[in-house]
C-alpha cells in the first residue's frame, strides 16, 4: 500500500450547469454502494455557497455533498481552490481551507502555478486514502478563451491519469451540437481521454 495511488474518473461537461455535480454525487454513491472507498475532488470551484469543514477550512458546498454520498467526512482537500465571486469583479480566493484574499483575474491567473501546486498536494494526499477519486471538471473544457489559463479540467486529468465522461443536459437543447463542438475543439490526446 505504500505507493497507493487512487484510480480516476472524471466528470466534464459541455457548459456550466449541465449536471457535473450530480453526476459526480452520483457516481460517489454508486461507488460506495459497490463497497469502493471513494471520495470526491474538484481543483477549483467557483462558488459563494461554501461549506466549512469538521477542521474549520472553507470549501464548496456541492464538494461537501458528494463527500456525504460517498458516507466520509467532507475535508478542503477535496475543493483546494474555492474561488468566491465579489461585487467589484474580483473573488475571494480560497486555498485549502483558507481564504488568501481578493484577487482580479490578471491577478489570479498570474498565481496560478502557485494554486496548482496546492490543487496536487490535495489530490495526491486524498490518492493515497481512497480507492478512487471522481474529479468533477468546470464550465466546459473546451473554452479556448480560457484554455491556457484552465488548471481544472484536463490539466488535472492528465495529472491525475483520469478517463473522462463528458455530460450534456438535453433539456437546455442543442445537446448533440454541445457534444459534438466539445470534442471538436479538443486535442487528440484529450479526446482519448474520454
Amino acid at each position: 500500500m505504500k505507493n497507493h495511488r487512487a484510480k480516476a474518473l472524471m466528470v466534464l461537461g459541455t457548459g456550466s450547469g449541465v449536471g457535473k455535480s450530480f453526476v459526480t454525487a452520483g457516481l460517489c454513491r454508486l461507488l460506495k454502494e459497490n463497497g469502493v472507498r471513494v471520495a470526491p475532488f474538484k481543483a477549483q470551484n467557483m462558488s459563494n455557497n461554501s461549506y466549512v469543514t469538521r477542521e474549520g477550512g472553507e470549501m464548496g458546498r456541492a464538494q461537501a455533498v458528494q463527500a456525504e454520498c460517498a458516507r466520509i467526512e467532507p475535508s478542503f482537500h477535496m475543493n483546494p481552490i474555492l474561488l468566491k465571486p465579489a461585487a467589484d469583479n474580483s473573488s475571494q480566493v480560497v486555498v485549502q481551507g483558507r481564504a488568501l484574499g481578493h484577487f482580479r483575474a490578471k491577478e489570479y491567473y498570474g498565481f496560478r502555478e502557485n494554486f496548482f501546486s496546492a490543487i496536487q498536494e490535495s489530490y495526491e494526499l486524498l490518492a493515497k486514502e481512497y480507492e478512487v477519486l471522481v474529479i468533477e471538471g468546470a464550465g466546459s473544457p473546451a473554452e479556448i478563451n480560457l484554455k491556457e489559463f484552465d488548471m481544472v479540467n484536463f490539466r488535472t486529468a492528465e495529472m491525475a491519469d483520469a478517463r473522462c465522461l463528458l455530460v450534456g443536459d438535453i433539456d437546455r437543447g442543442g445537446v448533440f451540437a454541445w457534444l459534438w463542438g466539445t470534442l471538436a475543439l479538443l486535442k487528440e490526446t484529450e479526446k482519448e481521454r474520454i
